[in-house]
């Protein structure tokens, strides 16, 4: 079964940064599934905004000729076309000056019937919402999260580090990519992509008081952005949500 739904993405530059680096996506394709992209680039002007273009107009090129098949197959499709879209950015980056040392994050979900396959590299995160609460579906891959992870810092010092944005994987960094994708069972939540620019300016109990309205989604993608910059509008943020119903 799949799912039919409303979905909106929007990104912003926010208050204090000169440019916007971030993109975000929703798109449907012939099979009836749905793919999700936020990419969050790096490298500064000229330089993260282009990697992350890249990163996801070849995602969802590659997506509209995708072929319908088993959720291990689909797995193995997003997991190498992020891999393909790495290279194309190292490569950039490699064979010209101006691009040198550019790279994005990459936070990808592909809804499959009854199955959410995420992917992520960097630090953009993916969650979904029901009745029950926000869980998280991806794990930041920076610098201070591993040392939490690894028990060496505790949790306020990771939340309030300086060094909390240092990533230690990213597209474009590496000839090869290195991901984490895994797949998740899907009953109709709400799910939510999502750069660091939102959850940095936004509290989980903010997130979830605007999801929880009746605001149509373009509305609520707004009011996230709205609140980021409320709070300070530190970064870029770009935002992918989708709400599904069920196609009974």
């Amino acid at each position: 079964m799949n799912y039919k739904g409303h979905f909106a993405s929007k990104t912003d530059r926010g208050r204090v940064r000169i440019t916007n680096e971030d993109q975000a996506f929703v798109v449907t394709n012939f099979h009836g599934e749905v793919l999700m992209v936020v990419c969050d680039g790096m490298g500064g002007q000229n330089k993260g905004d282009y990697a992350s273009k890249m990163a996801l107009d070849y995602i969802v090129e590659r997506f509209q000729t995708k072929r319908r098949g088993p959720v291990f197959l689909s797995k193995s499709w997003l997991r190498r076309t992020i891999r393909e879209a790495n290279a194309m950015i190292y490569d950039e980056a490699q064979s010209k000056p101006i691009y040198a040392d550019m790279g994005t994050t990459c936070v990808a979900v592909l809804i499959q019937g009854n199955h959410l396959i995420v992917a992520n590299s960097g630090d953009s995160r993916a969650y979904t919402y029901d009745e029950r609460g926000l869980v998280r579906l991806t794990q930041d891959q920076t610098y201070v999260d591993f040392l939490y992870r690894s028990g060496q810092i505790a949790e306020r010092e990771r939340d309030s580090s300086p060094d909390r944005h240092i990533l230690m994987n990213a597209l474009g960094i590496y000839p090869s990519a290195n991901l984490d994708i895994k797949v998740h069972p899907y009953c109709g939540e709400t799910v939510l992509l999502c750069s660091d620019g939102l959850y940095n300016n936004v509290s989980e109990p903010e997130i979830r008081a605007v999801l929880s309205t009746d605001e149509r989604v373009d509305l609520k993608v707004s009011s996230l952005i709205a609140e980021a910059n409320a709070n300070g509008g530190s970064d870029n943020v770009g935002i992918a949500l989708w709400e599904a119903s069920r196609n009974d």
